[in-house]
């Protein structure tokens, strides 16, 4: 039984932008909890009694995120260039044996897959063990993807388009691996030919080149590398669909009220001082956390979470799979469809699709567009490169603590950078910088008019 992980959780995510820019990518909300909580309780779940956390950028907001986890995290401090061998050395080196589940931060896994992983070994007598999934909808000129012989790891190779077979950044190691570690080149050396590795010391490449037994574990659940905004949609709504589907039955606190006059389709789960009033719809099932008020006919499509301190009134519209988080409020005739993290306010007549930031005010009468005029799908510029996400490429993306005026429009793909404003009646066609400010600069004509003009 594997009793010791170790979570990396320093990468600067670059890739994220505007997510970011106030926290670390792993403590990115997945089902309003941070996705390295989430991923910490799931391993201590599973009998882990040792986790070590390498910490790098915003580490701040990963201190916060395990605070008051059990058992007690050990924080060590990513070194200055080691890239992602690095940090799995200093980890490693931490515990007290070799024998450990590395996990990347940022991956968002169902437990059962994690568990999966952890047993291979000592059900095949592999000294490793590696999760391999087969995305949907990416390209595998985007990942680390793996060739196997007979179940076991051949060899995992940088960003080979064309490849469908992924690694899902969770493994399984033994002693010896840290030595193995120690002597990382400093770059992917497994790459297609005319590949251009970074020069950064790459975990993959110590597993390609650790001389033992790995066995491939394929994942039975949908597996999210949360690299850009796009896979935090995806995560969330994997995960919304989960932890719904689990409800078997009716979880209701004692304290909170469900009127009689709600039109409640499927199970449910509504936390202490919570309330789901008259005229409300639920078409399906719904996790609520605490003290939440979803009144006045409201209507959520189903797969939902809501967490704690919430109001869902006035006719507001919440889509399949869609999660809105704590201190949040979507108010008369809103209709939101994706992810809002905490704090995040949707009053009048809004239609929002993508990913809210936290602490974001959404001018009454936004909308965003989701469909172009060539039925295409957006692209986006990802440090430069051209992208065209297969999922939610025509998402709108708000950074944490934005805000919009009345009457604003985003097209499909466009971002709103962090601490930025974009002022009412503007049409954001590309993608505005953190830190700005957004106007629209109107030309009028003044005439003098009255009553002579009509005859008076």
């Amino acid at each position: 039984m594997i009793q010791s992980a170790v979570i990396l959780a320093g990468g600067a995510g670059a890739r994220m932008w505007p997510f970011a820019e106030v926290r670390n990518k792993c403590a990115m909300p997945v089902a309003n909890l941070p996705n390295v909580r989430r991923l910490y309780e799931d391993l201590a779940a599973l009998g882990v009694q040792r986790i070590v956390v390498v910490l790098g950028s915003h580490s701040g907001s990963i201190r916060h995120a395990l605070l008051g986890v059990s058992p007690e995290p050990v924080f060590v401090d990513q070194p200055a260039g080691g890239g992602t061998a690095g940090a799995a050395c200093v980890g490693l080196r931490s515990l007290p044996d070799e024998r450990a589940v590395i996990v990347y931060g940022d991956v968002c896994v169902a437990p059962s897959d994690l568990r999966r992983v952890m047993d291979a070994p000592g059900e095949t007598g592999c000294a490793g063990a590696v999760l391999v999934d087969q995305p949907a909808a990416e390209d595998g000129a985007d990942w680390h993807v793996v060739s196997l012989e007979n179940g076991r790891l051949a060899r995992i190779v940088g960003h080979d388009a064309g490849a469908r077979l992924r690694w899902s950044g969770i493994a399984v190691v033994g002693p010896g691996f840290a030595r193995v570690l120690d002597a990382n080149p400093g770059r992917m050396m497994a790459v297609p030919v005319g590949g251009m590795p970074p020069m950064e010391p790459d975990f993959a490449q110590s597993l390609n080149d650790w001389p033992a037994e790995i066995v491939a574990v394929h994942a039975e659940r949908p597996v999210v590398d949360m690299d850009k905004p796009w896979h935090v949609l995806q995560a969330n709504m994997a995960v919304a669909e989960r932890l719904t589907s689990e409800l078997g039955e009716n979880r209701i606190h004692p304290t909170a009220r469900v009127h009689d006059g709600a039109d409640i389709a499927g199970c449910i789960s509504v936390g202490a001082g919570s309330e789901i009033g008259k005229r409300v719809v639920i078409e399906g099932p719904a996790i609520v956390g605490d003290d939440t008020r979803i009144v006045n006919g409201a209507i959520l499509r189903g797969s939902n979470i809501v967490g704690s301190r919430t109001r869902l009134s006035d006719y507001c519209l919440v889509d399949p799979h869609t999660v809105v988080g704590s201190d949040c409020i979507v108010g008369h005739g809103a209709e939101m469809s994706g992810v809002m993290f905490d704090g995040s306010y949707l009053y009048h007549y809004c239609e929002i699709s993508g990913l809210v930031g936290a602490s974001v005010d959404i001018g009454a009468a936004t909308v965003c567009g989701t469909l172009r005029f060539d039925d295409r799908d957006a692209e986006h510029r990802v440090r430069g490169r051209r992208e065209r996400p297969g999922a939610f490429a025509n998402a709108s993306y708000f950074g944490d603590h934005s805000r919009t005026g009345v009457n604003v429009i985003t097209m499909p793909g466009a971002k709103i950078g962090a601490y930025s404003c974009v002022g009412a009646g503007i049409v954001v066609y590309e993608d505005v910088p953190s830190r700005t400010l957004l106007l629209l600069k109107q030309e009028t004509v003044t005439r003098p008019w009255g009553p002579d003009r009509y005859g008076w």
